[in-house]
C-alpha cells in the first residue's frame, strides 16, 4: 500500500514506529494531487511549502520522542474545506468575492488541528459559500468524483470528499449545514460525521446559516472518525453555542457490541421517494445490522413532507443576513462578483423575512422546525439510534441536476431534518450502485451521542468490506 492511501490509524502507527517519516508521507500526498489533480480538482490552494515545513517540524518533534499523546495527528496530511479561515492560507469560501483573501487567523478547528500536529496540505474546493448538494456551485469549478468523473462527488464539501477518496490527503475538514459532510461522503464512499450543533466550535468557520453550521470531517474508516472527532470536540470561548459538556474518549466506544441496540426505521425514509437500489441495500444492511444483535423497530418521522421547504426558508433568511457583510469595502471584492447561486438564496431569504411576509414564511417555517424536533424526540423515546439513506439517490451526473434548483434541494431530504432538530449523524459505505457508484447509509441519534453512532458504525464497518474498496482512478 502507498504511503498516500493509509488511514490516520495506519499513519499514526507507521510514524511512531519510524517506518516511514511525515515528510515521505507528506510528499506522497503532494505527489498524489499532482499527478491526479487537473482531473479531480479537489483543491483551490495547496500549501505545498507550509505544508513541507510543518512535515520537517514534525519529524524533529517525533526524532526527539517528545510526550505524543497530546498530538495524535502529528506529522499527517489533512485538507481544509475552504469555509476554514487559515493564518497567512488564501481562504476563499470557492466565491470569487473572496478569491483573494488571506486571514490573519486560524479558525478554532484548524487550530485545534494545528495543536495536534497535522500537517495541513490544502484548501479543498466546495460550493462557493457552501450552497449546494454536488459541488458545482464552485466558482473554480467543480470537483469530480474520484469513482466516475463523470459524475459529482456531493456537495458542498465536494472537494474534502474527492481529496480524500483519491488519497490526495488521508483526512478533510467540512461543515454539514444540511447534509454537506454527509452526502459527499456517501457519495465518494467515505465515513462523514456532522456532530450535534455545538460539540465543535464554528469560530472561523465562514458563516452559511448560523444556526445550523457543524464543523465535521470526512475521513476513510469510523476509527479515523473518532480520532478526529476526538481533537476538534470541546467547549470553545469564541462560539458561545459550545456547551460546557465534557469530551468523552471516542475510541473508547469503538468494539464494544450493538447486541440489544434498538434500531428506528422512519417509514419516510424508505417511501417512494428513495430509488429502488437505495432500499435494497439499505436493506442487506438493515440485515447485517441484526445479525449483529440489533432489534429493528418501525417509526415514523410524520414531518418529514416539510422539511426541505422549513430548511431552505430558514437557510435562505439565514444566508441572506449572513451575506449582508460582505460589500466590497472592507474586504473581498464587490457584490457584482455574487454566482447566481448566492443571489437566488439572498433574494429568497430577504423576501421571506421583508415586512408582509415574515409570518407567511419564516416563522411558519420555525414552528415546522419545532415539529421536526419534537418527532425525533417521540422516536428516541422508543429506541436508540435511528438508520435510513443518506441520500434518495445514488451519486448523479455533473449538470444533470444543475439547471433544475429544486430537484436539487431535494438531495437533502433525509439530511437537513438532522440539521434542523440539532442532531448528530454519520454516514458511512453500504453498498453500490448499478453503475459501481458508492451507497450510504446514516446512522442518527439525540443530542451528544457520537459515541453511539461511532459504535453502531464500527460494528457494521467491521462486519462488512465497503470500507475497502478503492475507486479505480487511472488520470
Amino acid at each position: 500500500m502507498k504511503l498516500n492511501q493509509l488511514t490516520l490509524v495506519q499513519a499514526e502507527e507507521g510514524l511512531k514506529e519510524k517506518k516511514f517519516s511525515s515528510l515521505e508521507l507528506t510528499r506522497a500526498c503532494l505527489a498524489r494531487i499532482k499527478k491526479v489533480e487537473k482531473k479531480i480538482n479537489a483543491f483551490i490552494t495547496i500549501s505545498e511549502e507550509k505544508a513541507l515545513k510543518e512535515a520537517e517540524d514534525a519529524d524533529r518533534f517525533l526524532e526527539e520522542r517528545k510526550e505524543l499523546k497530546s498530538k495524535p495527528l502529528l506529522g499527517i496530511p489533512i485538507g481544509i474545506k475552504d469555509i476554514f479561515v487559515t493564518e497567512g492560507i488564501r481562504t476563499t469560501a470557492a466565491s470569487k468575492v473572496l478569491a483573494s483573501y488571506i486571514p490573519q487567523y486560524d479558525a478554532t478547528v484548524v487550530r485545534k488541528l494545528k495543536e495536534a500536529g497535522a500537517v495541513i496540505i490544502g484548501k479543498a474546493n466546495m460550493d462557493a459559500w457552501a450552497h449546494g448538494a454536488s459541488g458545482e456551485n464552485s466558482d473554480f469549478g467543480p470537483s469530480r468524483n474520484p469513482w466516475d468523473l463523470d459524475y459529482v462527488p456531493g456537495g458542498s464539501s465536494s472537494g474534502s470528499a474527492a481529496a480524500v477518496a483519491a488519497d490526495e490527503c488521508l483526512a478533510a475538514t467540512g461543515t454539514d449545514t444540511g447534509g454537506s459532510i454527509r452526502l459527499p461522503a456517501a457519495f465518494c464512499g467515505l465515513v462523514g460525521l456532522k456532530p450535534t450543533y455545538g460539540r465543535v466550535s464554528r469560530y472561523g468557520v465562514i458563516a452559511m446559516a448560523s444556526s445550523l453550521d457543524s464543523p465535521g470531517c470526512l475521513t476513510k474508516t469510523v476509527f479515523d472518525q473518532a480520532l478526529m472527532l476526538q481533537v476538534f470536540a470541546g467547549h470553545d470561548d469564541y462560539d458561545a453555542t459550545t456547551p460546557q459538556i465534557s469530551v468523552p474518549d471516542y475510541a473508547s466506544f469503538l468494539g464494544r457490541p450493538i447486541a440489544g441496540l434498538k434500531v428506528g426505521l422512519p417509514k419516510e425514509y424508505f417511501g417512494s421517494g428513495t430509488t429502488p437500489e437505495i432500499k435494497e441495500a439499505l436493506k442487506k444492511a438493515i440485515k447485517k445490522i441484526e445479525e449483529l444483535g440489533a432489534r429493528p423497530v418501525g417509526v415514523s418521522l410524520p414531518h418529514t413532507q416539510y422539511a426541505v421547504a422549513c430548511y431552505y426558508i430558514t437557510v435562505s433568511s439565514e444566508i441572506s443576513s449572513n451575506l449582508g457583510r460582505y460589500d466590497g469595502i472592507r474586504y473581498g471584492f464587490p457584490r457584482n462578483r455574487f454566482s447566481d447561486e448566492a443571489k437566488r438564496r439572498i433574494m429568497l431569504g430577504t423576501y421571506s423575512l421583508s415586512a408582509g411576509y415574515y409570518d407567511a414564511f419564516y416563522l411558519k417555517a420555525q414552528k415546522v422546525r419545532s415539529l421536526l424536533k419534537k418527532d425525533f424526540e417521540a422516536a428516541f423515546a422508543k429506541v436508540d439510534v435511528l438508520i435510513g439513506p443518506t441520500s434518495p439517490t445514488p451519486p448523479f451526473k455533473l449538470g444533470e441536476k444543475v439547471a433544475d434548483p429544486l430537484l436539487m434541494y431535494l438531495c437533502d431530504i433525509f439530511t437537513c431534518p438532522i440539521n434542523l432538530s440539532g442532531l448528530p449523524s454519520l454516514s458511512l459505505p453500504c453498498g453500490f450502485s448499478s453503475k459501481g457508484l458508492p451507497l450510504g447509509m446514516q446512522i442518527i441519534g439525540p443530542q451528544f451521542s457520537e459515541g453511539l453512532l461511532l459504535r453502531t458504525a464500527f460494528a457494521f464497518e467491521q462486519a462488512t468490506e465497503w470500507h475497502h474498496k478503492k475507486p479505480k482512478l487511472y488520470c
